[in-house]
């Protein structure tokens, strides 16, 4: 998963692209649509397009200081309002901590390879994750790590940077991305000395031109054993707490999965569990949106969790060009969180309850006009309630 790089005080003159599905009257509203729209605009046009029933699947910054715009910038983050009045909610109740289990932070390794002195990790494998008839291009591709003085590690939920070969329009070297970590701390060969990403293309169009992203393309085109600079570990956010009776709700869409893969492998795959000793006893559950049923992305490692852990872990799919949701609409994950407020809501009341929210920044207003709802039915004002779970450190989001 691509995570947002850019900041909030960047320039008021940048344009941005809004990508937007079920927007519009007629054919309009069946078809992908994009707005280009300029910074002092973008928060007023989120906020239209969620009033009006659009699903912003994508904002992304035009970059002009590349002079092609090629692989833009995520847009910074824009608080948006929910859509309809709901009755006046009561106060929310007070949030309790989870326990004091939590993932020490000081002791979460940060920044071992900065950019300047990038560790380089050698491709050991790059394969498609998405079936034939799969919208867009998504690849899982890991890196050993063996041989690093000191050893590059890391944990579950943190992100390390790629810095791709080559120049940009003006001649310099190109800048790092950020990619969420797909693999546990031990990696997918469970040796310890490998990282794994999963990495969608980037593409869109732009003047008529079809724009590919620099990074996700090299990337996505890299073959095995090819070197590659890698930057961090980074990130402290979506760090999963030690409790082995904590409960963990994760929404993710299409790449967004990188971080619940690794989370779901340290719960429930058997070699993981023998090797960490730490054996998960709560309660996972994983809302997953894609566009399409090949766009699934490690799907049968989730069924298989599913059928051995039956009273451990959910999984449930929002497939929105698919399934239609209670209205007659495509079917979005904010649709399959509305349908299962009351459990959601249930569990969140537990102190031991973490939520995880991972994908493209679109996903947040609809997330929250579900949870506004929700919320509402029960009394409770969701506006209070969600930044009183952020301080207690069991609302998670990373989002781009």
């Amino acid at each position: 998963m691509r995570v947002s790089t850019g900041r909030a005080n960047q320039s008021d003159s940048r344009m941005f692209h809004v990508v937007v599905e079920g927007f519009g009257i007629g054919q309009q509203r069946q078809a992908e649509r994009v707005f280009t729209v300029p910074f002092s605009q973008l928060q007023s046009t989120i906020q239209t397009i969620a009033r009006q029933g659009g699903v912003i699947t994508g904002v992304f910054a035009i970059d002009g200081s590349s002079g092609n715009g090629a692989d833009p910038t995520p847009a910074p983050a824009a608080e948006t309002a929910a859509a309809g009045e709901a009755p006046t909610p009561a106060t929310a109740p007070a949030v309790t901590k989870a326990p004091a289990h939590a993932t020490p932070h000081a002791a979460v390794p940060v920044n071992t390879y900065k950019p300047k002195t990038p560790f380089l990790g050698t491709v050991t494998e790059n394969y498609s994750l998405v079936g034939e008839g799969a919208i867009g291009r998504v690849n899982h591709i890991t890196f050993d790590l063996a041989g690093g003085e000191p050893q590059l590690e890391y944990v579950e939920g943190q992100s390390i940077g790629i810095i791709p070969e080559g120049t940009d329009a003006n001649g310099k070297p190109h800048k790092l991305r950020l990619y969420s970590i797909a693999s546990t701390r031990h990696g997918d060969n469970m040796a310890a000395h490998t990282v794994s990403l999963c990495v969608r293309q980037l593409e869109y169009e732009q003047d008529g031109e079809t724009i590919k992203g620099v990074c996700s393309s090299y990337l996505c085109d890299i073959e095995p054993g090819a070197k590659v600079k890698i930057t961090g570990p980074v990130g402290k956010e979506m760090l999963l707490p030690e409790d082995e009776e904590a409960n963990v709700i994760m929404l993710a869409t299409g790449t967004g999965i990188a971080p619940m893969r690794a989370y779901l492998r340290r719960m429930f795959e058997p070699a993981e569990r023998d090797k960490n000793g730490w054996q998960f006893r709560g309660k996972a559950w994983l809302f997953m949106g894609v566009p399409k049923t090949p766009n699934l992305l490690y799907d049968a490692d989730f069924e298989h969790y599913l059928k051995e852990y039956p009273d451990h872990f959910r999984y449930t799919k929002a497939i929105s060009r698919e399934q239609q949701n209670a209205k007659g609409g495509r079917m979005y994950i904010q649709d399959r969180v509305l349908e299962h407020a009351d459990e959601i809501f249930t569990l969140i009341e537990d102190p031991k309850t973490h939520a995880y929210m991972c994908g493209l920044k679109g996903m947040e207003p609809g997330i929250d006009e579900a949870m506004t709802a929700a919320a509402a039915a029960k009394g409770l004002d969701w506006s209070e309630l969600r930044p009183a779970l952020k301080k207690a450190g069991r609302w998670h989001v990373e989002t781009y």
